[in-house]
């Protein structure tokens, strides 16, 4: 029924209630479209952020023969094909200051590196930017100098190089100058003068009399004593008397370190590269000598535009231990080192391993040795 009121006709009665009720209507559509809305939403986000295999994974490694498990994974193919259908690109660094940038800025997703510009960038970032998932090398690198220094005593004055400031033989020249009563500052400045040059070029300046040693990964050392002249004057793995790390003589000279977002949103892209880089590491191991060797000079001769005469080859490979366990038992050291060197600041390492894909990939071969982040991260 529709209540009539003197002097107001039925129709406005009628036509008020309908608006009335397409008003409820409409508030009740919007609701209901808002509900819908958000839940579309909350599953478009979980569905942004699953995470799904890379489509091009990008990775960085110098031509050293410290990176041998780089250049070995990706001549022979075991990084391409653990990685499947996720497509590999390289680029290859001089030092490892120059690939902590690259990989902060997007340009690569991992990198094989020294330990000193990891924990650097580490250290920088808080924590956010990298994470060490596995060993590479260890040993490997030497203080050479001019055949006429038989002492640290000899070196006051005298002009020294490393690969690039707050790299890792940079941080060990440094380390060791101050155990041995010399300061050094990152401007050059100091009782040892330190240049921080390519590799290639210390070589060149050796040879001409202006650098009187350099403290340098293989095969540059070993370029400088079997080409230059140049002697041994400290062999690194002397200085490490297994603290830490229960393996005396062994140091971390090069580690696999991935870009801490590519890892969250491509865990198991991470897991395949973590293979073929498990598959390298052995074969290095087990190939014939000689097979190994032209496997190298190959990958080499690619990357860095010239191969190695086969004594300096052999010598390098002699100093080398390829090995999946990063040691991470000596980096309070390395850390330590570099805050005296002044190239980076004292912090807390805590997190700044994952080792869990690499003990899942090496139990999956059959491994039960479960490689050890330190108390520094999750293995």
């Amino acid at each position: 029924m529709t209540r009539i009121v003197a002097g107001e006709s039925a129709v406005p009665q009628r036509k008020r209630a309908i608006e009335a009720a397409l008003a409820i209507g409409l508030v009740l559509l919007i609701a209901l479209g808002a509900v819908v809305g958000s839940t579309v939403s909350r599953n478009s986000e979980a569905q942004a952020v699953e995470p799904a295999p890379a489509a091009e994974l990008k990775l960085g490694y110098f031509g050293n023969v410290t990176h041998a498990p780089a250049l070995v994974g990706i001549k022979q193919g075991f990084l391409a094909e653990a990685l499947g259908g996720t497509t590999l690109s390289t680029e290859t660094f001089n030092a490892g200051p120059a690939a902590i940038e690259a990989l902060n800025a997007g340009a690569i997703d991992a990198a094989y590196i020294g330990p000193n510009p990891a924990i650097n960038s580490f250290v920088k970032s808080k924590g956010e930017s990298v994470r060490i998932i596995a060993g590479a090398a260890a040993g490997g690198a030497q203080l050479v100098v001019k055949p006429e220094i038989s002492s640290a005593a000899d070196l006051r004055g005298k002009t020294l190089a490393s690969p690039q400031l707050g790299g890792t033989q940079d941080v060990a020249l440094r380390a060791w100058l101050a155990d041995q009563g010399y300061k050094t500052n990152v401007d050059g400045s100091g009782d040892v003068a330190i240049n921080p040059t390519e590799n290639a070029q210390t070589l060149k300046l050796f040879q001409d009399g202006k650098l009187d040693g350099a403290w340098l990964p293989e095969p540059w050392a070993s370029r400088l004593v079997l080409q230059a002249g140049a002697k041994v004057l400290v062999d690194e793995k002397d200085l490490w008397d297994g603290t830490g790390t229960g393996k005396p003589g062994e140091f971390p000279t090069t580690v696999l370190i991935v870009n801490q977002k590519f890892a969250a949103d491509h865990p198991d892209t991470v897991k395949a590269l973590l293979a073929g880089h498990a598959k390298s590491v052995a074969w290095l191991n087990e190939a014939p000598a000689a097979q190994k060797a032209a496997v190298i000079n190959s990958a080499l001769q690619e990357s860095a535009g010239a191969a190695l005469a086969d004594d300096v080859l052999a010598r390098s490979l002699a100093n080398i231990t390829f090995t999946l366990d990063p040691l991470a038992g000596s980096y309070p050291r390395l850390l330590q080192d570099g805050v005296e060197a002044g190239t980076t600041k004292q912090a807390d390492l805590s997190g700044l391993f994952d080792l869990r894909p690499l003990n899942e990939v090496a139990a999956a071969t059959g491994s039960t040795a479960k490689i050890s982040a330190a108390g520094l991260g999750q293995n």
